[in-house]
């Protein structure tokens, strides 16, 4: 075992250690604390997967802190909130779709900014990730993974943020929501809510600048079985990085605006039956300068335009039979310099039939089979086949347990980028690329109790004419759109406890990968190949007396051998969060957090320097 693998595991052990000691000290009020903190739910598998709910280096997003979900890989660059890839089970960036409410929040452009979404995170429920069955139904353009975001009920109140850290950081934050009741109607509800937010940094390494604003509000009518959300968001964001998407030893940018308008109504009706539909309007403007010094000799720019009506739900007819559907029609158009003006009109349609039978104390077995039919305007379409078997044994909501195995096939086309280049520059297009098409193949299962609860699952998944984005040694610093045929086999592994003063969440994942380019002067990989063959997560909540709370996060990684990757190829984060609540000021928390505690210099996308640690502290006042 080499030097830097032994140090990395040695950390993660001490972390180990200290979160089992920490139990050992009781108190009787880590509910009060996390509910004044306004944290998310209980840290269990299925719930709030991370302990921290609030970044370092910034203020909130709803992709804060993905990169210690078990389930998710977040290749970052400068920061998460920056521009960060987000891959499930080995995919890449473009396999993996947003969802908000019933529609997948898509980027016709890349993958890459497919996570700019311009939303306040109270506005949404924890994130969900979707895999296998649940995301070749709800899924949208995503192949291997959604994750999917719910809208949250508008609760009275709000919250103001100031903080700053080393680098020159600061950042501020303020949020407010009313609520009230309709004087000839009881059963009715509205609610109101807005939000503000900015920050600045010189960056954790030099050229890693950045300057973030982010303004968003919506309107909420809640009925007696119905909930209906309108929402309008905007944020500009500027941010660089050297070597941000090149090897070329330039300092790049990018500036990002974003902005966002959404319609969502969801109305439950008899026992099991809902619907849910959402209307969207998207519009992406992106700046990419390839060297800040020297803007002229590559200057891209683009705005991309989606509009967009999904739908979803589920129509029982009782107890036993019930259809589950899902539809989603999305028309784009990107204007560029680049890249080849253009528009596409995509859909997807979703039928799944499914038949429950209840067996004796407490077992069912639940079947569903059906399809999905994808298509556009310029591509061939698709049809895919969904089955899946669970049975499950509940006593209660509490104590149950579930065996699955489900086969699936899902479809995607790619992004402009990868197809439509018109003229020359680092990123080489490919207009002859196919239809994605992926084939998945698991068996899992869990074990919920009143304490603890364990999720698994194997799958072995065929990936064909993938979209990939590959270097030669020849020439590093160019990169090129190819397609290729890969087989991935995975594990996963969840594991969450709670104590009386602490809670944890640990994971293990194992993937294998046997890939074939059909093309030999092609020598590596700059995403595809780029995962994480063991990755180890642990996360802890802890409640040490009636006004402290720290929270802490970490990450372990063994990745795959890159040729261009400068630096090891085994990597430790770990996140710190230290919150007290002064009992003199009701609603006060004062916070401490550091990310990266050990300044580990990993390169998560391979010639893209890693980032450096990063301190922030703070103050917020709920009220």
């Amino acid at each position: 075992m080499d030097h830097k693998l032994s140090t990395s595991l040695t950390c993660l052990g001490l972390t180990l250690g200290g979160t089992v000691i920490a139990q050992e000290v009781p108190t009787s009020t880590q509910e009060d604390h996390v509910e004044q903190a306004l944290s998310l739910p209980t840290l269990i598998v299925s719930g709030q997967e991370t302990a921290n709910v609030r970044p370092v280096t910034t203020y909130e997003s709803p992709v804060s802190n993905l990169e210690f979900n078990p389930r998710i890989d977040f290749q970052s660059r400068n920061m998460a909130e920056a521009q960060g890839d987000v891959t499930i089970r080995g995919g890449i960036f473009e396999n993996t779709g947003f969802r908000v409410g019933s529609a997948t929040l898509i980027d016709p452009q890349t993958g890459h900014y497919s996570a700019e979404l311009p939303i306040a995170p109270e506005m949404l429920t924890a994130p969900e990730v979707l895999v296998a069955g649940d995301n070749a139904l709800y899924g949208f353009n995503s192949t291997v993974g959604t994750i999917s975001y719910g809208w949250s009920q508008i609760q009275d109140g709000g919250s103001a943020t100031l903080g700053g850290g080393d680098h020159d950081l600061n950042f501020q934050r303020l949020h407010h929501a009313v609520t009230g009741t309709f004087a000839n109607a009881e059963d009715w509800s509205w609610g109101a809510e807005v939000e503000t937010s900015r920050s600045e940094s010189d960056g954790t390494i030099q050229y890693g600048d950045h300057n973030f604003d982010r303004t968003t509000g919506r309107v909420q009518l809640v009925g007696p079985n119905s909930q209906t959300d309108f929402f309008a968001g905007y944020q500009s964001k500027f941010f660089a990085w050297p070597n941000m998407y090149t090897t070329d030893g330039v300092h790049e940018t990018e500036n990002l605006k974003t902005s966002l308008f959404i319609i969502n109504h969801k109305k439950s009706y008899d026992d099991r039956s809902f619907i849910e539909g959402t209307a969207y309007y998207r519009e992406h403007k992106d700046n990419y300068i390839y060297s800040r010094e020297n803007p002229q000799w590559y200057d891209a720019r683009h705005t991309t335009y989606v509009t967009s009506l999904g739908f979803s739900g589920l129509h029982a007819w009782n107890d036993q039979y019930g259809l589950n559907y899902s539809a989603q029609i999305a028309a784009d158009e990107i204007n560029s310099n680049k890249l080849e003006d253009n528009s596409r009109t995509a859909a997807k349609l979703i039928l799944l039939p499914e038949y429950q039978t209840e067996m004796h104390d407490g077992e069912s077995v639940t079947v569903r089979i059906g399809g999905s039919f994808d298509d556009t305007n310029r591509d061939d379409s698709k049809f895919s086949g969904i089955c899946d078997l669970t049975w499950e044994h509940r006593e209660n909501d509490n104590h149950f347990e579930s065996l699955y195995i489900s086969y699936v096939e899902t479809s995607q086309i790619a992004g402009y980028t990868a197809i439509a280049a018109s003229s020359g520059g680092p990123f080489a297009s490919n207009s002859d690329l196919d239809r994605e098409t992926t084939q998945n193949l698991e068996l899992g299962g869990s074990l919920n109790r009143d304490t603890w609860t364990f999720e698994g699952a194997l799958f072995y998944r065929w990936d064909d004419d993938l979209v990939d984005w590959t270097y030669s040694e020849n020439d590093t610093s160019a990169r090129s759109a190819k397609g290729v045929d890969i087989e991935t086999f995975g594990i996963e592994l969840i594991a969450s406890k709670r104590w009386d003063a602490i809670e944890a969440i640990a994971s293990y994942t194992f993937l294998d990968k046997d890939e074939d380019y059909g093309d030999d002067s092609i020598d590596a990989s700059f995403y595809a190949l780029n995962y994480a063959k063991h990755r180890i997560t642990l996360g802890a909540i802890w409640s040490p007396c009636e006004s402290v709370e720290v929270r802490i996060d970490n990450e372990w990684r063994s990745q795959e051998d890159n040729d261009l990757r400068g630096s090891d190829n085994e990597a430790l984060f770990t996140h710190i969060g230290v919150s007290v609540y002064p009992p003199q000021i009701d609603g006060l928390e004062l916070f401490l957090a550091v990310d990266n505690a050990w300044d580990d210099d990993y390169e998560e996308v391979p010639g893209t320097p890693g980032r450096s640690d990063q301190v922030s502290c703070g103050a917020t006042y709920r009220w």
